[in-house]
């Protein structure tokens, strides 16, 4: 219901965008982590040659089989298969619903059996995708891509960061990368200036201290970090230099120097109050008592929806904006961190050059569009999305809100690595560790150092 108000809101400023390719009011439709599979399979077979003559551009019926998840909750699968269809009415897209729940384990499942009949894949996450290259699934784009002079810069470096082997496996559609959220009546109430979009780490520690109100009965927490580790340790990454990868993450340490004295200090709730009451970021920050938000911008849709269907109270959090993240010293700012959620054409499918074509259009400019309609960000941010998006009712009007679209370097929290899902789960485990005080800083990086390194 919340991505269709957000639908509904778009459909006037998307008009003109999505002229040539609108399609009669589609059925609400679906939008992370399975582990790779340990045996190593059999070097994937290259894709066709993207000279030959395209299914979908031949004229004769093709149907493509197209893996997704919730279906009735995500209105963009529908957007997508309408819009593709109208263009294209030789093409019948068929929706696969095969559940969020565990959705790449299912997806894999599906496709090591001999009968798979997927044509189209959707890759929900770098581990499973990792999943889908080792047992020869999917098939490589590059000869499509090299073909049809697809433009790899668009999606801000995050498809050099799943290249594997110098080989492309997917293209990327979406993508929510994270901004900084904060409340202005906060700060106009302390007469402090807001946010802005050029802050560095440093900038920002001492903003939120600003803002700190440790008084019983008027608390204000200058900033909130939920309990995810990437609240926390991607802050690290986006340098540049260093990636979850590693094998060392002595890096890290600044970050949750600054992380804990603010705990210390009452500059942000503890770690642990947060774990024991269950306490959502959206509770916390919709609460009017948070200053600063470090979070996805998936949650620009939902404050806006909220907000316009009293959910929220316009009262304790109506008058707020987003800058982008804060960034290390000499880092450029835009730098930030993101999911990107992409396509694949399976080493099953029968009719490899219509599967293509529809990952090139959804992933491409025309797709960004219908993805916006629904409120969604795109892989591909072109000026025309990004205007649409800011013209959203509800969207803040300042110019600071909307230069913070902007991405100049996009760090995928997870790049891809054969074995990330074990390094995922090392650095959870320590993280927890960290954060309750089981361990210290210095403990608990060491004991990441040694388990990650011990997998390379």
């Amino acid at each position: 219901m919340k991505k269709r108000i957000i639908s509904l809101m778009m459909s006037a400023v998307l008009a003109s965008m999505l002229a040539g390719c609108a399609a009669a009011a589609p059925a609400p439709a679906p939008a992370p982590a399975a582990e790779p599979a340990a045996e190593e399979a059999a070097a994937p077979e290259e894709a066709p040659a993207a000279e030959e003559t395209a299914e979908a551009d031949a004229g004769e019926p093709v149907t493509l089989k197209w893996a997704i998840w919730d279906e009735s909750t995500t209105q963009y699968w529908g957007d997508i298969k309408a819009a593709y269809e109208a263009k294209n009415p030789n093409v019948k897209i068929e929706m696969v619903d095969l559940g969020s729940q565990d959705y790449m384990t299912v997806l894999a499942t599906e496709l090591s059996g001999s009968g798979s009949d997927f044509d189209v894949v959707t890759i929900k996450d770098v581990p499973g995708y990792a999943t889908l290259v080792q047992k020869n699934a999917i098939i490589p784009l590059d000869d499509y891509i090299s073909a049809d002079g697809v433009d790899l810069s668009k999606y801000a470096g995050a498809t050099d960061q799943v290249v594997v082997d110098g080989k492309l496996y997917e293209l990327p559609f979406r993508n929510d990368f994270w901004v900084l959220f904060y409340n202005k009546d906060i700060f106009d109430a302390a007469g402090v200036d807001y946010p802005t979009n050029d802050m560095t780490w440093d900038e920002y520690d001492a903003l939120a201290r600003k803002v700190t109100d440790t008084s019983f009965g008027s608390q204000i927490y200058g900033a909130h970090y939920h309990t995810w580790r990437s609240t926390v340790q991607l802050c690290a990454v986006l340098d540049g230099k260093h990636t979850i990868l590693d094998g060392n993450y002595d890096f890290m340490k600044p970050t949750y120097e600054m992380v804990l004295n603010q705990e210390k200090d009452g500059v942000c709730r503890k770690y642990t109050d947060l774990k024991t009451e269950g306490l959502h970021y959206s509770a916390a920050f919709s609460g009017g008592d948070v200053a600063m938000l470090n979070m996805g911008s998936w949650f620009i849709a939902t404050m806006m929806t909220n907000l316009a269907s009293g959910e929220y109270d316009p009262s304790l959090c109506g008058n707020w904006g987003i800058v982008k993240y804060p960034h290390a010293e000499g880092v450029e700012p835009g730098s930030t961190l993101g999911t990107i959620t992409g396509l694949s054409v399976t080493t099953a499918c029968d009719t490899p050059d219509a599967a293509w074509d529809f990952v090139k259009w959804v992933s491409g400019e025309e797709g960004a569009a219908v993805m916006a309609s629904s409120g969604n960000f795109p892989a591909i941010m072109t000026d025309e999305v990004k205007a649409a998006i800011t013209s959203l009712e509800g969207f803040p009007t300042d110019d600071a809100s909307k230069e913070a679209l902007n991405v100049s370097n996009l760090y995928l929290e997870v790049p891809y690595a054969a074995n990330v899902s074990e390094i995922n789960s090392i650095l959870d485990s320590y993280h927890g560790s960290i954060m309750t005080g089981e361990m210290s800083i210095d403990e608990g990086i060491d004991a990441m150092n040694k388990e990650v390194s011990a997998l390379q």
